[in-house]
């Protein structure tokens, strides 16, 4: 058992505008379904919601973790974030088989196995990539698509328990700058930063999580907070805004490094300075609460949403009321997942 450390301030902003970028990603997934052309679609960069996750829990492992480190060993550290993070990696798992077995839309499971099935699932459940799924794009995790940016944070992870808690902060700072240059390649060699998911761009997830992850810690062991009165709206707006840029594979090369190597960190810079009005706590606690549980569990309904899109042409009306459906669907598992699943097992797993 680890030993008892004072209570630290919470960042409620920066837990609500998570739930936002989750919110985001969920109305991007739907989008990229029915508007397959980037250009025209309002919300194409909201897969570097992502990248913005990833300079969050930097930021944040490093002040929970930093001063906690020297007294903690490293198995203690791994089962809490094992505890923290799997048991909804395994839920999203055991949702994504389900969908897939019992596709409404599709029969595409047919093509496969009982060992195929099950090593999916299992390499899954474990977070092993395994892009073997043609039709599903070749994604590292067939089953559970978002999975593979819970891949690199586990990566991240292990990383900072052995490598970056005991960098000084000079030194990490070099490392952000190195890994930046990294995603302005990317950026110009495959015209945008949308990688990372399937077999064929695997590394790419490698750089986007390098950077904003140190970057994040950057911010925390700098002490580059920004004061200011924005609260959680004016955050929301700022953030949102970066998901609406027009997408352009010509101005791509600028933009989205802009976005993800100045814009995210400048914002959970001013999220950790910014003050939270009291009436606006309760919805940055419940935003934060729900959206782990909504990122890793809200894709089991997408792959059936695609074949049900491309099979039957719904109606711009019908199909508005699906999507609203279906996203309402979405958090309500999240929702049931924290509260029924996520809550009571952390619990249990608490003292063990």
């Amino acid at each position: 058992m680890t030993p008892d450390y004072p209570a630290k301030k919470h960042y409620l902003i920066l837990d609500g505008l998570r739930g936002v970028a989750a919110m985001v990603i969920v109305i991007f997934h739907f989008m990229e379904v029915i508007i397959t052309d980037f250009t025209k679609n309002i919300i194409a960069h909201g897969y570097l919601a992502v990248d913005f996750f990833f300079c969050l829990s930097g930021f944040v492992i490093a002040y929970a973790y930093d001063d906690r480190m020297s007294t903690m060993r490293l198995g203690s550290f791994f089962k809490q974030r094992l505890k923290r993070l799997h048991p909804l990696v395994i839920l999203g798992t055991v949702l994504g088989l389900l969908a897939f077995l019992f596709d409404p839309f599709s029969n595409a499971a047919y093509g496969y196995s009982f060992l195929q099935i099950s090593l999916l699932f299992i390499t899954s459940a474990l977070l092993i990539p395994y892009p073997v799924m043609e039709d599903r794009y070749f994604n590292l995790f067939g089953l559970n698509a978002p999975a593979w940016s819970l891949f690199w944070e586990y990566v991240a992870n292990i990383f900072y328990a052995l490598v970056l808690v005991k960098l000084h902060k000079k030194w990490l700072l070099l490392l952000a700058f190195i890994s930046a240059l990294l995603i302005v390649y990317i950026t110009y060699t495959a015209g945008s930063l949308v990688g990372g998911w399937n077999g064929e761009t695997f590394w790419h997830g490698g750089a986007r999580m390098l950077f904003s992850f140190t970057a994040g810690m950057c911010i925390m062991r700098y002490g580059f907070f920004i004061k200011n009165r924005l609260g959680f709206a004016g955050l929301s707006v700022l953030l949102i805004a970066a998901f609406l840029a027009p997408y352009n594979l010509a101005s791509n090369p600028v933009v989205e490094p802009f976005i993800v190597l100045i814009y995210f960190p400048f914002l959970i810079a001013l999220g950790a300075g910014s003050i939270l009005p009291s009436k606006q706590a309760h919805i940055c606690r419940l935003s934060g609460n729900i959206s782990y549980p909504l990122y890793i569990t809200h894709y089991f309904v997408l792959w059936a949403f695609g074949s049900y899109y491309s099979t039957t042409n719904p109606s711009t009306g019908t199909l508005t009321i699906v999507v609203m459906a279906l996203i309402m669907l979405q958090l309500l598992v999240a929702w049931l997942a924290m509260k029924y699943y996520d809550r009571p097992i952390r619990k249990k797993l608490q003292y063990k």
